[in-house]
């Protein structure tokens, strides 16, 4: 891939390494015989549904914005979960779902009645107060979090029209963790999986890394499924669809030194374009630099916002950088693009796919009106 004929700042989708990724997650839910789809709080990028539908049919949605998003871009009624509904968006929520799950009873109880009669099956989302994610921002099992019931509130008999459950603790992790999550449902919930016809896993199945265990993932699956035959297994990742399956092209703009760090300036910013890094956080990998090695030309990335934490380093790199130099962060479409803002009306960086044909295809440019249009 040519860089330097990509426009700057730019988020570049890999079709080939995306369709690795789409036909390892088809095999899964084939051999294991569940129902995968796509979460779009990860994955939004809708030009390239068109891919994706040949290896999947169904999405997730979190908003009445991505379910519509799932009916008209993806041609099928979203799987959607809010954690909660409002009286004046549930009318199209429905009209554009097929499953809908609630984060509360009192939610369930309050919206259920208008779902009759609509061919929509009804879920609640459970809490098993377990997880192995470190990191309390993105863990749904901390005390007293607001996400999901907990299996004493439940009782021993659910509530009629509650056809499914829907659990989510997982958070980029592997099939031995998902097996330990099972383990705890099984445990604290067997009596209402019984009454059920379907159970949604939720995201973070990273099954498309490289490190990942796919033929354990299958086999916990299949054992979960032969001690519950009625179900319905449903997954929807999210990074795992866009795992490794495109970069963010940007620029060096300046180089500027205080006390002996040398700062590359950038035609992107962390915070609004690569706000994960700060949050998480976590060191992003660059195409041809390192983390830091004493004794090499080392440089800490700097974006081009006014805040004055929008930073990450510090990596070395081969040679000294230059205004024009191309800095490529790697791995940037999952959950990267979904997130990004316009603060301080920083250039938005442009979408693009490269293709199987080895071509760029520019798909989206954005410019002043895109933001002035955010703000009135």
């Amino acid at each position: 891939m040519d860089y330097l004929k990509i426009p700057s700042p730019c988020y570049v989708l890999d079709e080939q390494a995306f369709r690795k990724n789409l036909a390892l997650i088809k095999s899964v839910a084939e051999r294991a015989e569940v129902e995968i789809i796509l979460a779009f709080k990860a994955f939004a990028m809708w030009s390239a549904f068109p891919i994706v539908r040949e290896y999947i049919k169904c999405s997730t949605a979190s908003s009445l914005a991505e379910a519509r998003l799932a009916f008209e871009e993806m041609g099928s009624p979203a799987h959607t979960y809010a954690p909660a509904y409002s009286e004046m968006e549930f009318p199209e929520i429905m009209r554009l779902s097929s499953h809908i799950t609630f984060n509360s009873l009192s939610q369930f109880e309050r919206f259920y009645p208008e779902t009759i009669g609509k061919n929509i099956s009804c879920g609640i989302r459970i809490n098993p107060e377990f997880s192995v994610v470190e990191t309390d921002l993105y863990n749904p099992s901390v005390p007293g979090s607001r996400l999901g019931v907990v299996a004493d509130l439940l009782g021993d008999k659910l509530p009629k029209g509650i056809e499914g459950l829907h659990v989510h603790m997982l958070c980029e992790n592997n099939s031995y963790d998902l097996e330990k999550l099972l383990e705890v449902i099984d445990t604290k919930f067997s009596k209402h999986l019984s009454q059920v016809k379907w159970l949604n896993l939720g995201g973070g199945h990273l099954m498309t890394h490289k490190d990942y265990d796919v033929e354990h993932l299958i086999a916990v699956l299949k054992k979960f499924k032969a001690n519950y035959p009625h179900l319905h297994i449903i997954l929807e990742p999210g990074s795992a669809f866009a795992w490794q399956t495109g970069v963010l092209v940007s620029t060096v703009l300046d180089v500027v030194e205080n006390r002996g760090i040398k700062t590359a300036m950038l035609d992107v910013s962390f915070a609004c374009h690569m706000p994960d890094c700060l949050e998480m956080p976590y060191k992003p990998a660059i195409t041809g630099a390192t983390d830091a090695v004493e004794g090499k030309l080392t440089y800490r990335m700097g974006g081009n916002s006014c805040l004055a934490g929008d930073y990450f380093g510090d990596w070395s790199f081969e040679k000294e950088l230059k205004v024009g130099d191309r800095v490529i962060f790697e791995d940037m479409i999952h959950y990267t693009m979904v997130k990004t803002t316009m603060f301080n009306g920083v250039s938005h960086p442009s979408i693009g796919i490269y293709t199987c044909d080895n071509e760029f295809k520019l798909i989206r440019k954005f410019g002043y009106e895109d933001y002035k249009n955010r703000m009135s």
